[in-house]
């Protein structure tokens, strides 16, 4: 079995096998014509589980052979244009070429001694980063498996900033277990979902989340941000952190960051801003000021897998004072003991809440050094464009009604027959459900789907620059007739 491994005598056998891979999923991506094949699950299911994985095939060319009827065959392709789902890109070469080298090389990016190179590229990475956010020389962060992670880990860092300050102000002892129950998170009624779970994993419940409104933007209203916060703070409890959204999942609203800052500053509170979404405006040639405040943040979430063209997973979470880090420090004798810090070896597990963890930031350095940030920001200024024309198709479609103009590449609307009377509301949302799952069913297009005060809705995240008004107006009308067959059949059944 030792023929498996990778090393100096099985070089020529890993360029043979990965050849031959790379081959076959360049001929998928030249032949394919849908973004899926619209294979369901009871027919694909049963393929799967009737492997047995005790039995191998031996034969790499037998093992791609069989991966085309367990995965590439049926695999949803990002790369399509239409497909218009969720917040997934495709990706550009060189961060491809990233990917493929440091999966071979496998480092690890916890200790010195076991990435060298990595942790200063890394690190240079967050640099730069940390200067396109506006953040001072006293910034840093580090790079983590996705959003989620990255607000878990921003919130984790005001918890026990907000408890060290708490405990220092009291003029009495103030437990650490008493503080957890009176912490508060302030976020948007529309923000991502990463915001509660984090809460829960922290141990501060569900209902330490306060969701805040918005306005008819979808944008935190900062009027409601003051008066909750002085609720709080007159109930005896403490604000642990306001988080600010650049680019909602649904919407792509951005909150109004300097008010919010402002208002965080006031009351002594960390402001975390997730822009897992819109961190593209960093590199954007034109659209850099839709990110005005954001280096007032105490720390920011950004997601290159969304808008970098960044392979999954590639994100980071920074602060502007390194210091709040230490709040995630832990020093092990084995791994990272006190003394490497002290003889200034620059180990990232110091500052991570993971310990073995991927060189992904190796993708972005690729893309930078080919491409260069402007090029980035074109692309992705290249979809926001999109999705305001297609919002202009929507507005002026009388077989749609659209939510809310674009700050960035989504859209959020739904099919609604010509005579509303003759159908209930419940009526309408299965047509717009019908719709989007007969479409995925054929394979055609894909659209996400989400609710807006209770009602069905359906929703583009345009993230393909080879996607075009023509293929949102060929989806719109798949979409009208999956949902006018369907209401036409309802009026049979109800007569």
């Amino acid at each position: 079995m030792r023929q498996h491994l990778l090393n100096e005598t099985t070089a020529a056998d890993y360029r043979r096998s990965v050849t031959e891979g790379v081959e076959r999923v360049a001929a998928k991506l030249a032949s394919t014509e849908k973004p899926h094949t619209g294979i369901s699950v009871d027919e694909l299911t049963p393929v799967i589980a009737g492997i047995d994985l005790d039995r191998p095939l031996a034969d790499p060319a037998a093992v791609l052979d069989e991966l085309e009827d367990v995965y590439l065959r049926d695999a949803v392709y990002f790369h399509h244009p239409r497909y218009l789902g969720h917040l997934n890109c495709p990706v550009v070469i060189p961060a491809v070429l990233g990917e493929a080298i440091l999966s071979a090389v496998n480092s690890s990016l916890d200790t010195w001694d076991q990435s060298i190179g990595g942790t200063l590229i890394e690190r240079r990475l967050i640099d730069w980063t940390a200067g396109r956010i506006g953040f001072g020389p006293s910034a840093d962060g580090v790079f983590t498996s996705g959003g989620s992670q990255s607000n878990f880990h921003a919130l984790l860092l005001a918890r026990d900033e907000a408890c060290r300050v708490a405990m220092q102000n009291s003029d009495v002892p103030l437990p650490k277990a008493e503080l957890l129950p009176k912490l508060r998170i302030f976020t948007s009624e529309v923000s991502h979902f990463s915001v509660k779970k984090s809460a829960a994993m922290l141990g501060l419940g569900y209902e330490a989340v306060i969701p805040v409104p918005v306005d008819a933007d979808k944008r935190m209203n900062t009027a409601a941000l003051a008066l909750e916060l002085e609720n709080c703070r007159r109930d005896g409890l403490y604000p642990m952190a306001v988080v600010a959204t650049a680019g909602t999942t649904d919407f792509g609203s951005i909150d109004p960051l300097p008010e919010i800052a402002r208002l965080a500053a006031e009351h002594a509170t960390w402001m975390h801003v997730d822009a897992a979404y819109g961190c593209g405006l960093l590199v954007s040639p034109t659209r850099r000021h839709l990110l005005d405040g954001i280096e007032l943040a105490d720390s920011v979430t950004v997601d290159y897998h969304k808008s970098f063209f960044q392979p999954v997973s590639s994100s980071a979470m920074l602060v502007r004072d390194r210091d709040t880090l230490q709040h995630a420090t832990f020093y092990a004798d084995y791994l990272n003991p006190r003394r490497m810090a002290e003889e200034r070896i620059p180990n990232q597990v110091d500052k991570s809440i993971q310990t073995t963890r991927r060189f992904d930031a190796l993708k972005l350095w690729m893309t930078l050094r080919t491409m260069g940030a402007d090029g980035i920001g074109e692309l992705f200024d290249q979809v926001v464009t999109l999705a305001s024309e297609g919002y202009e198709l929507l507005a002026t479609d009388p077989r749609f009604e659209v939510v809310v103009r674009p700050r960035l590449s989504t859209l959020v609307y739904r099919y609604l027959p010509a005579d509303r009377s003759a159908f209930t509301a419940e009526q309408i949302d299965e047509a717009n459900l019908h719709a989007r799952k007969a479409l995925f069913a054929s394979g055609e297009a894909v659209v996400a789907g989400t609710k807006v005060d209770g009602a069905q809705y359906l929703k583009f995240t345009l993230l393909n620059p080879q996607t075009t008004t023509a293929d949102i107006a060929a989806v719109l009308d798949l979409l009208a007739s999956h949902a006018e067959q369907y209401l036409g059949e309802s009026l049979v059944h109800a007569s």
